[in-house]
């Protein structure tokens, strides 16, 4: 529905066919938890309804009706503040960035709409930044929240703050996936090895999904 609404005039099959693949990734290998954001809730209901019929038709137990799990924040907004963080829409972090491109996309975040200058008070629980902030800033969270209240520290502060933080947090990963890259041949080991031991398990469920319809 998402995509219907972005690209009205690009409506094709991958639109209905992409929940089915989904389905066929995450039941292939017996997954009974999944980790998504909220806005995948449709596509794992869809994904659970072909398990149960799968199963009733079948009169077994051969799939595994997948459930959904969420963190503390089921769903994170891009830099716009207004659809989930997505490469696609251009509103989103990398990872990987420098510590300087980080900043600088941090600065372009959408804030308080309601706050135009420096001196206006804001309202920390509609600013996007600040949803950020409690998960990269938690031991500023009471002093961001109140200072932004009284319009202690601006928007620029307070982005400053959320960068600062976040490069932090980030620091460990980007360090070890520098790291990896210097030797890709151990990068291609491990997706190779992974992809042996998920071919393993999908064969099993394959020769239990064609036992349970009759195929040899």
């Amino acid at each position: 529905k998402e995509q219907i609404a972005l690209h009205p005039h690009n409506i094709n099959y991958g639109l209905v066919g992409y929940p089915v693949l989904m389905t066929a990734d995450i039941a292939l290998y017996k997954t009974d938890t999944v980790p998504v954001g909220i806005d995948q809730a449709s596509h794992i209901e869809f994904a659970r309804e072909i398990v149960r019929t799968f199963n009733h038709r079948t009169k077994s137990n051969v799939l595994i009706e997948p459930q959904m799990k969420n963190t503390e924040y089921p769903k994170v907004l891009g830099t716009d503040g207004a659809q989930k963080m997505g490469k696609s829409l251009n509103n989103h972090i990398e990872l990987a960035a420098t510590p300087e491109e980080t900043l600088a996309r941090v600065m372009t975040m959408v804030t308080d709409p309601q706050r135009q200058r420096r001196t206006d008070p804001g309202r920390p629980e509609v600013c996007n930044v600040f949803t950020l902030h409690k998960t990269f800033s938690p031991s500023e969270l009471p002093m961001i929240d109140r200072e932004c209240r009284v319009a202690g520290i601006g928007c620029v502060d307070c982005k400053k703050i959320l960068a600062k933080n976040l490069n932090a947090n980030l620091a460990p990963f980007r360090a070890r996936r520098a790291e990896i890259a210097k030797d890709p041949n151990r990068v291609w080991d491990v997706l190779h090895d992974g992809a042996k031991r998920a071919t393993a398990i999908a064969e099993k469920t394959m020769d239990e999904v064609k036992a349970a319809v009759g195929l040899p």
